[in-house]
């Protein structure tokens, strides 16, 4: 079978997944219970008042879960290291939802210091550590694990547990909140003065590697992980309008996974060094968070605001050194 017909295969087979686990919904009548909308959709009562914010799913990267889904609908991707020095992906939807994401993994300490800046963001996960349970639920955000909303988790029995786990957004948020969710601090407009002239840069991990080639028949940034294109199954080649080398402060945290690796944890607040991709060039620029509760600034060393380009934007978070 060639990459194109298995591709092919792992699409149809997490609609047919979707469309089964609708119609055995519709038939069980959707037995509604505490914060359900009678549809199998819950829903909290801020967004019964029409407060929306952005969803949030936590995706795995590791070559087992790889092509993803639902990625390209995404207006943000962040990049974060965990165990073993391997990476993994929280993908942030405001503009649109696809209709199917994963594979979903599980949540880490680090995503509450970074979805603090929005509010009360859906969080799509799949567990995590009974200790940092507590902590999430204390967390101003929606926790969504499977099990909190009615047909909204489906498993691709073409794929391996604990690789095959998708997540249906429409039933978990009525609708995309829209643009203005994004308080991410991000500002869009005409390239900044100066920079290099970059045709591809490379992000390296402990256990994972991220380049992104400049498409300027595409007006992107091309992106591959380990050595490989990286593709979606539902909507081609990933490309980001604009990617974001963000330096932080990476540090042991006090969780551990079950093989007694330790999980880093990835300060987002603070300030530092960040380099900037957009239109073929690179700038070195500065970034800012004051608090959680904030968004990030970049400016360049004149203090001058750094403005992306519009469309999907990749954050990768790297040790400063």
């Amino acid at each position: 079978m060639s990459g194109r017909q298995a591709r092919g295969r792992r699409v149809t087979s997490v609609a047919a997944l979707v469309a089964a686990a609708l119609t055995a919904s519709l038939a069980a009548g959707c037995t509604s219970g505490p914060g359900d909308d009678g549809r199998g959709r819950t829903r909290s009562p801020d967004m019964s008042a029409g407060q929306a914010s952005v969803l949030a799913v936590k995706i795995d990267n590791v070559r087992a879960a790889r092509p993803q889904t639902g990625l390209n609908a995404a207006d943000v991707v962040y990049v974060e290291q965990v165990e073993g020095g391997l990476s993994r992906l929280m993908a942030v939807y405001a503009s649109r939802l696809p209709k199917s994401v994963g594979p979903v993994r599980s949540a880490r300490e680090s995503d509450l210091e970074l979805l603090a800046q929005f509010d009360r963001p859906t969080l799509a996960f799949s567990g995590a550590q009974s200790k940092l349970l507590p902590l999430i639920d204390k967390a101003s955000l929606r926790a969504r694990p499977p099990g909190t909303a009615s047909g909204a988790y489906v498993r691709d029995p073409d794929r391996r547990s604990p690789h095959n786990l998708y997540v249906r957004p429409d039933r978990l948020m009525p609708a995309a909140p829209g643009a203005d969710a994004l308080t991410t601090g991000f500002r869009f407009g005409a390239a900044p003065d100066g920079g290099r002239a970059t045709a591809s840069e490379t992000v390296r991990y402990p256990a994972a590697r991220y380049t992104f080639t400049w498409s300027p028949d595409r007006g992107r940034w091309l992106v591959g992980m380990d050595g490989r294109a990286a593709a979606t199954t539902d909507g081609g080649r990933m490309a980001a309008a604009t990617v974001v080398v963000q330096e932080v402060k990476v540090r042991p945290s006090a969780y551990r996974d079950f093989l007694g690796n330790n999980t880093p944890f990835t300060e987002t607040v603070g300030s530092g060094k960040a380099r900037v991709l957009r239109d073929g060039r690179a700038y070195d620029v500065r970034w800012k968070r004051p608090k959680a509760t904030d968004g990030t600034t970049f400016t360049t060393k004149d203090g001058d605001p750094v403005k992306f380009r519009r469309g999907q934007v990749w954050v990768l978070f790297t040790k400063a050194s």
